[in-house]
């Protein structure tokens, strides 16, 4: 079994900010980052190149769809009815302005940005942003099978576990030894191959979903 510390060592990562940041992950499993501004002030999200965080590749977002600001040292988002939308943390449309806590997830028109606040992480057991593939692309069969597997989660299902091998196989009509070859893969690009056996799925389908490397559309 590889040396863990080798087997982390081994992947590129992006260095951890110091501060506050948002972070997206493409469908090429790509990390893209942006730092909140330490002075604090207005940080405008939306379609328009104007925008501080520009999320151009998306025409579901709005050209100015959500602001954030630091208030009390805090950071809040909010929509104010700027989106066509809406904006939606957790799961949970915006009505108000909402105080964001670390690791919480906003999801805008079919875009998941993910606010990291390292300062807040409780313990090692907290997902933290280098846990996730950097640079790791995937091929169109490693996506189906991972799809496949997060299937369950659909709607944010509270009890919900991964999709076996054997319900992944009959849906992509698949062996079973072409899942376990594709998961032993998918194990290692996440960097949580060294986890016990019966960890790694649920973690797989955890970040996945919660860095938005799969989204509920595709579910």
């Amino acid at each position: 079994m590889p040396n863990p510390a080798t087997a982390a060592a081994g992947r590129a990562r992006l260095a951890e900010p110091a501060g506050p940041y948002l972070s997206h992950w493409d469908a090429d499993a790509n990390q893209r980052r942006w730092a909140m501004p330490a002075g604090g002030g207005i940080v405008t999200i939306g379609r328009s190149s104007a925008t501080d965080i520009c999320l151009g590749w998306d025409s579901k977002v709005s050209r100015v769809h959500a602001t954030m600001e630091r208030v009390g040292g805090q950071w809040m988002i909010e929509d104010d009815g700027l989106s066509r939308n809406g904006t939606f943390v957790n799961g949970a449309r915006l009505s108000s302005r909402h105080r964001l806590l670390d690791r919480d997830k906003i999801v805008l028109g079919g875009t998941v940005l993910v606010f990291c606040c390292p300062p807040q992480t409780a313990s090692g057991q907290t997902l933290t942003g280098e846990e996730a593939p950097a640079g790791s692309r995937l091929t169109g069969p490693q996506r189906s099978v991972l799809t496949a597997l997060c299937r369950p989660y659909k709607g944010g299902r509270p009890y919900a576990t991964p999709a076996t091998n054997q319900q992944i196989a009959a849906e992509l009509f698949l062996s079973l030894d072409a899942v376990k070859s594709h998961l032993r893969t998918l194990f290692h690009k996440f960097g949580i191959e060294d986890l016990a056996q019966n960890q790694k799925r649920a973690r797989l389908a955890e970040i996945a979903l919660q860095f938005g490397v799969i989204t509920e559309s595709e579910l």
